[in-house]
């Protein structure tokens, strides 16, 4: 009589337990973000609830390679990453042989990593392909578009691997390198946008065997998206902007008077401060051919 006493207690326990916890389910937590509200309660919702961003809502235009034309944007402008590394657009060793800056005279909007003519390419990141066709000087490019705002362009190609509105994530095969278009010698021209604005993609990344991005939140002022103050035969160097104060305080140039000295030549001056002919001639109201003479003051601002 006690055994069988004992065995309706357990089974009448099991029944109101499963009442009040109808299911166990093992989940990751990582679908599910945890929502902190202004009073204090936290709601969880399952990510995949989570409105996309439908980055191809506006100037989504296949046919040229800036839709951005008639956009204002406003510096500082800050990007966020999802992710602490990018795919590598190459698959050896990236070697970058002419960098953003400028260079004979224009600016070079990009850097260009070496390869041979036939090597693949792959996307950085998640997104969608919002151009796959030629463009002038370019040749055939393809153009993503990602989900924090940056473009990815992939110049000079020799074969597309996608078409335009294709999805396609971080690391997927896009074509094959090549010398389409106004290329001298077969190599990647990777450049990154934010509509239509070239940014210093070495700002942002650093292009090594670590494909680490600099900072999750990083701030970009117009210094990163003016070629004129790069030089495009070596790095500028690169202090990251981790917040909006950095970035207004780095906004406040430098400047400095520099004697021009015996023997002294735009090209030397440049070199010795670590800053383009066309910055100084831009600043100082000349042009690079310009006759300087002993004694004569420039004005330098970083």
């Amino acid at each position: 009589m006690k055994l069988l006493f004992t065995f309706l207690l357990t089974v009448v326990s099991l029944s109101i337990y499963s009442q009040k916890i109808p299911d166990l389910k093992i989940v990751d937590q990582l679908d599910f973000e945890v929502i902190k509200k202004a009073d204090s309660t936290d709601t969880i919702i399952k990510l995949d609830t989570i409105a996309p961003i439908d980055i191809k809502a506006e100037n989504w235009d296949h046919t040229v390679y800036n839709p951005f034309k008639n956009e204002v944007v406003m510096f500082p402008l800050q990007l966020e990453f999802k992710d602490s590394t990018y795919a590598s657009p190459i698959s050896k060793n990236k070697v970058v042989t002419s960098r953003y800056g400028w260079r004979r005279g224009r600016g070079h909007k990009g850097i260009d990593i070496d390869l041979i003519t036939g090597d693949s390419l792959f996307s950085m990141f998640d997104g969608i392909v919002r151009m796959s066709r030629y463009s002038r000087g370019h040749g055939k490019t393809v153009v993503v578009r990602h989900y924090n705002g940056l473009e990815t362009v992939y110049a000079h190609l020799s074969a597309y691997g996608v078409k335009e509105n294709d999805s396609v994530f971080k690391g997927q095969y896009l074509g094959k390198g090549g010398v389409s278009g106004n290329a001298r010698g077969s190599h990647l021209h990777l450049v990154v946008n934010y509509k239509g604005i070239a940014i210093n993609p070495e700002y942002l990344f650093e292009f090594n065997d670590s494909n680490s991005i600099r900072s999750n939140e990083i701030w970009v002022t117009q210094q990163w998206t003016r070629t004129y103050v790069h030089n495009s035969k070596r790095q500028s160097k690169i202090i990251p902007l981790l917040t909006e104060e950095d970035a207004i305080t780095s906004l406040k140039k430098q400047k400095k008077i520099y004697v021009v000295k015996r023997g002294d030549t735009l090209s030397r001056i440049s070199k010795r401060n670590n800053i383009t002919i066309a910055a100084i001639c831009k600043t100082n109201a000349i042009n690079k051919n310009s006759v300087i003479k002993p004694g004569q003051k420039l004005v330098i601002e970083k």
